[in-house]
């Protein structure tokens, strides 16, 4: 696809890779950006001048339909769906500090909210001559870790949904693609791990995944994780465990 004119709605554009991505795409495309907090989106406005922006909790339903409504308000026609927004609780169950209160949000943001925007989307996207539907996702999809059990869950759930659903829509005008990342610097993962990748470098591999119509995309070092756990699952298990 070419990422040139083209009417884009991005969940969770705010900070991390989604800021990325906006920041490249709005000169050269009409670019609605769906976030939580009025403050930031409000600067992101001032950065990125001619953005379209959407103050919504994915969290909450109703939040999540006066999104979509508001996209298909701006646009009759959608070209692109980035389904960026995520959350992640760290602690594991058994710690003093796990609130059970924080895996029905977590669930809400990280895959309902995504089932449900799309649905409701879709008949915008199939208006268009050709459409896509870009699910970002995780290496923790494939290879869950001992913290963090209900993103890990909610990010394999965004696996198969996104592989059913293009079983759906393969007779259509609308691809189903995936970026599976590594551990990219972002505010969510702030103070933990090494080695990671800029969220610039990951905006950008994502973006090359979309205009190469690439299914699933593995962004730097998920490539070597997903053939370990195919063919040494017991060594994938250990390196994730000790991430």
């Amino acid at each position: 696809m070419n990422l040139t004119q083209r009417n884009i709605v991005i969940t969770g554009g705010t900070s991390g890779i989604g800021r990325e991505v906006v920041r490249k795409l709005h000169r050269d495309n009409q670019v609605m950006v769906v976030a939580r907090s009025a403050h930031r989106l409000a600067q992101l406005e001032a950065a990125c001048p001619g953005i379209h922006i959407c103050c919504a909790d994915l969290a909450r339903p109703a939040d999540v339909e006066s999104a979509a409504a508001a996209a298909r308000q701006k646009f009759d026609r959608l070209d692109l769906l980035i389904n960026n927004a995520a959350i992640q609780c760290t602690p594991t169950f058994l710690d003093p500090d796990f609130e059970p209160a924080t895996v029905a949000r977590e669930v809400a943001v990280n895959f309902t909210a995504v089932c449900t925007l799309t649905a409701l989307l879709l008949p915008a996207l199939m208006r268009a001559e050709e459409a896509a539907i870009v699910n970002i996702n995780s290496g923790l999809g494939l290879v869950p870790k001992k913290n963090s059990a209900v993103y890990c869950a909610t990010k394999a759930a965004i696996n198969v949904f996104s592989q059913s659903l293009r079983l759906q829509l393969e007779d259509s005008n609308v691809r189903v693609l995936q970026a599976f990342m590594p551990l990219v610097d972002t505010p969510m993962t702030s103070g933990r791990g090494t080695g990671k990748l800029s969220a610039e470098q990951a905006a950008s591999a994502m973006l090359r995944g979309i205009e190469q119509d690439i299914e699933d995309y593995d962004i730097g070092k998920i490539r070597a994780l997903r053939l370990l756990a195919r063919f040494a699952p017991g060594i994938a298990r250990g390196i994730v465990r000790a991430a």
